[in-house]
């Protein structure tokens, strides 16, 4: 059991960070390989590599706490299925139900502090607990409320490649994106035109 602040090693393979959304990206955690469900979180290790890679780690938590392993793993994996549901309900246009993730919101603790540097101008930042593994999660799940009180969902979207489930949150100036990245579903589609075409 290591304590959550050092530093995360790389997992076996890297996450697909596509989203233009730290939230999307979560749930692109998930995705799929040849219709074959393929999950980029299977150890704590991965969940903090995830988190340092989206800047979502607290750099400075006020508890250095650790857990039995495999909590933090659990604890992720709650969050990402319960928003993942929140966000297919909020783009269905369905009534949600928040009560879950106002009880993982209710888990993090945070202060805010103010900090000098050789500038002498002083800033904000906010530091979080890290006493359990929800509250190391709690900049994620309050990026989550966020996105599902203020984002525009008519420009969260799914890929529309064949099989994908990757989402995004199209922000591109003409709002024509269509797919979760061209090297991937995109060019595949081009391909696929091409061939139709051709035949």
């Amino acid at each position: 059991m290591a304590p959550v602040a050092s530093k995360p090693a790389a997992p076996s393979s890297a996450p697909i960070l596509i989203a233009d959304h730290a939230v999307l990206d979560m749930l692109n955690s998930l995705a799929a390989a040849s219709g074959a469900p393929l999950e980029f979180w299977n150890s704590d290790r991965d969940v903090l590599h995830w988190l340092e890679l989206t800047h979502l780690l607290p750099t400075h938590p006020k508890v250095a706490a650790s857990w039995e392993s495999g909590a933090l793993l659990r604890a992720a994996l709650r969050l990402r299925e319960l928003v993942r549901d929140l966000v297919q309900r909020r783009k269905a246009g369905k009534r949600l139900d928040l009560s879950a993730l106002n009880a993982f919101l209710a888990e993090g603790t945070s202060c805010l502090q103010l900090h000098a540097h050789a500038s002498r101008t002083p800033h904000i930042e906010r530091i979080y607990s890290a006493s359990t593994p929800e509250a190391l999660l709690a900049p994620l799940a309050e990026l989550a409320a966020e996105l599902l009180a203020h984002a525009d969902f008519d420009l969260i979207r799914r890929c529309e490649g064949q099989d994908c489930v990757l989402w995004f949150y199209d922000r591109t100036k003409a709002h024509r994106r269509r797919w979760c990245s061209m090297a991937m579903c995109g060019n595949r589609a081009k391909v696929a035109a091409f061939r139709e075409r051709q035949a």
